[in-house]
């Protein structure tokens, strides 16, 4: 009987072993998959001469809040240019927002944070470029 039962533990023991192998594998395999494509907005800017210090970080301050206010964006990061190539053409603020998918961007566009946004930076803006894109892997 002992034998018996020694061989009905290994038997189990083998067996959550085999299906931990299988999940394990499977989850690697999926893991190997293209991610999932989102769509980037990107927002450059380029300030009017004579914006002040206090009114850029007011606009960093006021994009940055988007995400909070609209749930739609799945991601958002910004930065400054450091580029040492001198091609930047006076833009020096750059903003990824991203969606994941095309209604995400549509509830985004018109919403009243979002608006309030850009009248808030659009007397400060000389040039402001925008691009969306799928992302590729």
């Amino acid at each position: 009987m002992r034998q018996t039962f020694g061989m009905a533990i290994v038997s189990a023991m083998v067996a959550v072993t085999m299906a931990s192998l299988i999940n394990s594998v499977q989850t690697s395999a999926q893991s190997k998959e293209a991610p999932r494509k989102v769509l980037r907005h990107v927002v450059l800017f380029k300030f009017k001469e004579g914006t002040t210090k206090e009114q850029i970080k007011e606009i960093e301050t006021a994009f940055g809040g988007l995400p909070s206010k609209i749930d739609t964006i799945r991601e958002f990061e910004w930065g400054t240019d450091v580029s040492s190539e001198g091609k930047s053409k006076g833009f020096t603020h750059c903003f990824f927002v991203t969606f994941a998918d095309e209604k995400g961007r549509d509830v985004y566009l018109p919403h009243v944070a979002h608006k309030d946004f850009v009248k808030l930076v659009g007397p400060q803006v000389d040039d402001v470029c925008v691009v969306d894109y799928w992302t590729q892997k």
